[in-house]
């Protein structure tokens, strides 16, 4: 597949957007992968906290079979998932495709927001347990749910991605007028 953006390079011409968007991707997924390996090995016995930065922030291995904050349709809910992952993942390769070159703020968010699904893809098809979380943030017994480096992406992607759509202009919403307005009658021409 070519890095080609119809929606901006010329004819022949290749996209920059691939600059920013398959390092990230990378680089994400790496990240993700290398830490989950770390967190399953390192991280035992599973659901006993590791402080981190005191009661604030914690490493504590947990093994999620659902969706964020542990959204779950029963025993089926891996391959469930895996499929609304790759629906969401056509979606954001389309949002990708047509990107203007050059739009690094979207081509960052899409980059994060795509990794992060992948990271925990391929983490869901590894093991039938589930997607390995391990960051667990809060005071006391008011927690965040655990979470782990993809759904980080996942979540500033979206954000990111929102606020560069957000602030695109809507070419439909103001087309520029094809002629100027007639002219009124005059009430003083009338007979």
């Amino acid at each position: 597949m070519s890095d080609r953006s119809p929606a901006s390079a010329a004819e022949g011409e290749i996209s920059t957007n691939g600059v920013v968007f398959w390092p990230v991707v990378v680089l994400i997924v790496l990240v993700d992968l290398v830490t989950k390996l770390i967190a399953a090995y390192a991280l035992v016995p599973r659901g006993f906290p590791h402080e981190v930065f005191g009661d604030a922030v914690r490493f504590t291995l947990v093994y999620n079979p659902g969706a964020a904050f542990g959204l779950h349709v029963g025993e089926h809910s891996r391959w469930v998932f895996l499929l609304l992952t790759a629906v969401v993942l056509r979606v954001l390769w389309s949002l990708y495709r047509t990107t203007r070159d050059r739009d690094n703020v979207r081509t960052l968010a899409l980059a994060l927001v795509c990794a992060g699904a992948v990271g925990n893809a391929i983490c869901r098809l590894r093991s039938p347990e589930g997607v390995v979380d391990f960051i667990d943030v809060g005071v006391g017994a008011a927690r965040w749910p655990t979470f782990n480096i993809a759904d980080v992406a996942v979540t500033g992607g979206a954000a990111l991605l929102a606020w560069a759509l957000w602030g695109e202009p809507d070419d439909a919403a103001d087309p520029a007028p094809a002629s100027a307005p007639a002219a009124l009658p005059d009430p003083a021409d009338a007979p």
